[in-house]
């Protein structure tokens, strides 16, 4: 692995056909809600500054911050995915294996990482940062790692964030495997290793710790979300504000003043 360390970002292919007349833009959005828009958008301009939460505590994510700590990564793989090269054979490979998720079924989930393996180009790059991933899962042997439903993309952006020491970078190796155009940029809104928490204050005083607990609660279940208004039951009062938590929950870090507009 030490040769990755000084090689990896240097051979990764850097896409660009950015046009100077494409307008910029700087979005603030979700992992899920605008993933519609961005294939869309990318007709338009690819000039555009994407900044992403670090709070997914839902599905794999979740379960790789239990076991690994760290921030979140599942809002920024996905949104990365989404703005990945389509136009070969070649990366529309590299997004199918970075976007592929494990079966539900654990004993299977394991299984099929165990063998899991590419012939693409960048198979080897990417081959060992799923291998570092999994060396550091082995060394918390107090810690049993479940591999349901995982996303083969957190597992590669988890093991190069923990190997690089740094969110940023992984970011960048992310985009260049996947062949993001230089100009779309991708960016934490707060740029740490350290596992954070999304919570809420409501207008009754109730304190609300964790994403999925303030707009669907799992119950800890490791089962995809169903994300339909219906079946999500109404928080007893109205959100007052907004922040980032220390892990513990204990410690208020960083508050998010923000606005809520609504599209009719």
């Amino acid at each position: 692995m030490a040769s990755l360390r000084s090689s990896s970002l240097n051979h990764c292919r850097c896409s660009s056909n950015s046009n100077p007349n494409q307008p910029s833009l700087l979005v603030f959005s979700g992992g899920t809600a605008f993933n519609g828009v961005v294939e869309e958008l990318k007709n338009f301009t690819t000039r555009v500054a994407h900044v992403l939460p670090v709070s997914d505590d839902g599905g794999s994510t979740a379960e790789i911050v239990r076991v690994l700590g760290g921030p979140a990564v599942g809002d920024i793989r996905s949104r990365c995915l989404r703005l990945s090269d389509q136009s070969s054979a070649e990366a529309l490979a590299v997004r199918r294996l970075l976007g592929h998720r494990l079966p539900l079924d654990a004993p299977l989930a394991k299984s099929e990482w165990c063998y899991c393996d590419g012939g693409i180009e960048y198979w080897e790059t990417i081959r060992a940062f799923l291998a570092y991933f999994q060396n550091q899962i082995l060394r918390r042997s107090d810690e049993s790692f479940c591999f349901s439903n995982g996303s083969i993309g957190n597992f590669f952006f988890a093991g190069a964030r923990i190997f690089f020491q740094s969110l940023d970078a992984a970011i960048f190796l992310f985009s260049r495997v996947s062949d993001i155009p230089s100009e779309s940029l991708v960016l934490p809104v707060i740029s740490t290793n350290d596992r954070l928490t999304l919570g809420c204050e409501l207008w009754d005083g109730t304190i609300i710790r964790g994403q999925n607990e303030i707009s669907h609660p799992t119950c800890g279940s490791m089962e995809p979300i169903n994300k339909e208004r219906s079946s999500v039951p109404a928080l007893p009062s109205r959100i007052k504000r907004v922040f980032y938590m220390s892990s513990e929950g204990s410690n208020l870090l960083h508050e998010v003043n923000f606005a809520l507009y609504v599209f009719v």
